[in-house]
């Protein structure tokens, strides 16, 4: 891509992430309800046994949620590291309230469901699940709304969730690996190193990256780590150019890497990991486990816990003076965009997959993801719709 179609691009790379994540949000709501339809129709069989078809050594359904779900971790991986030096988040004084309010939006919700769930034999593995945000779908929420919500609000959201995601590598990393196998690991090592070392000695040639990125994903899949940590990891060695007033420039890898993945994860990856993980037969559950001990834990976490955590942090850090309430709207915006964060979708179903095989639990994580994810999303988009008619609070 040459340096003049770049920097033809919009000015802000985050206005044209956010208008990618909002459409694309739109879409993955449309392959999430097909996946419905089509698991509860006479094509219910044929959907299941698509999903496990045998491609090569994977199925069908470990190809997406293990290798193209790499590449949305990677495009995340690189959202963070830009935002960390060259963007939101690059300041001190920035991170204080997307951090605090992130931590607090996830410990609440896992709180919420140990309560209701961590003493059900089995259950309390699904700790993590209600604490994920899916960017997408709230973006894709937000987007509804047009000029109701504040351009602050959208950074916030975002922000937000960027941090949210460091969380949910972490978790993946350490609470979801079972059995490490230390020559595959050493490998992954090995080729993060010369990733690094690239980076230090001041290579810029995405194609040197990227093959190296090929080979870290193989060495942590065979490690035992999930593999779609390794486009984290990736993410993190890429280049970037620090460049104040112009997070476009043409001279940065890690930027052209990102406008290049942006439009394929946005409306292929993530809508096609709905589509094959949102589908659940609820014609095939009981009313005895559609408001099991699991799914209204899940639930619970993703629409009280969230909003309450991120509701309270941000309260507490504006009245203690260390950050401000974002410009320009009031505490019922701020409220909406903390119910927002309560639409778990695409992270919480992933997270629900690593944590329980049975296929009657998966049923019920989809069940409660599902129902705390749509709660979250109709009630933030009725409060924002009614709070854009207010006065912000002064």
């Amino acid at each position: 891509m040459s340096p003049a179609i770049l920097l033809r691009r919009p000015a802000s790379a985050l206005r044209s992430f956010l208008s990618s994540e909002a459409a694309g949000g739109v879409l993955l709501m449309g392959a999430a309800a097909l996946a419905l339809v089509i698991a509860n129709s006479p094509a219910g069989d044929a959907y299941e046994a698509a999903l496990h078809w045998r491609i090569g050594p994977l199925t069908l359904l470990h190809w997406i949620n293990d290798a193209l779900m790499a590449v949305f971790f990677l495009l995340v991986g690189l959202e963070i590291k830009r935002e960390l030096v060259d963007g939101r988040l690059a300041q001190r004084s920035d991170r204080v309230l997307p951090f605090v309010a992130a931590a607090m939006g996830m410990v609440a919700p896992a709180l919420v469901f140990l309560l209701l769930a961590g003493s059900e034999p089995g259950l309390s593995r699904g700790w993590a699940i209600p604490a994920a945000t899916d960017i997408a779908f709230a973006m894709g929420v937000l987007a509804l709304l047009g000029s109701r919500a504040p351009a602050s609000l959208k950074l916030f959201l975002t922000t937000v969730a960027i941090v949210d995601d460091m969380g949910a590598v972490v978790i993946i990393a350490l609470g979801y690996t079972a059995d490490l196998r230390l020559l595959p690991l050493a490998a992954a090592a090995l080729v993060l190193a010369a990733m690094a070392w690239a980076n230090r000695r001041g290579e810029r040639r995405l194609a040197v990256f990227l093959p190296l990125a090929v080979l870290l994903w193989v060495a942590v899949f065979l490690s035992g780590v999930h593999a779609t940590v390794a486009g984290v990891l990736a993410a993190l060695t890429i280049p970037v150019e620090k460049s104040p007033g112009q997070p476009d420039s043409a001279a940065s890898p890690l930027h052209r890497l990102e406008h290049a993945l942006t439009p394929w994860v946005a409306f292929a990856i993530v809508p096609i990991f709905g589509l094959a993980n949102a589908g659940v037969r609820l014609t095939g559950l009981s009313a005895g486990e559609l408001f099991a001990p699991l799914p209204l834990a899940i639930a619970a976490g993703l629409f009280l816990g969230k909003q309450a955590g991120i509701l309270i942090a941000v309260r507490g850090a504006v009245a203690m003076g260390i950050a401000s309430r974002p410009a320009g709207a009031s505490w019922a915006q701020v409220y909406g965009v903390a119910l927002l964060c309560g639409i778990g979708f695409t992270m919480s179903l992933f997270i629900g997959a690593l944590a329980f095989a049975d296929p009657l639990l998966l049923a019920e994580v989809k069940v409660g993801v599902l129902g705390g994810s749509v709660l979250s999303a109709v009630a933030g988009y009725l409060v924002l719709r009614w709070a854009g008619r207010q006065l912000p609070a002064r």
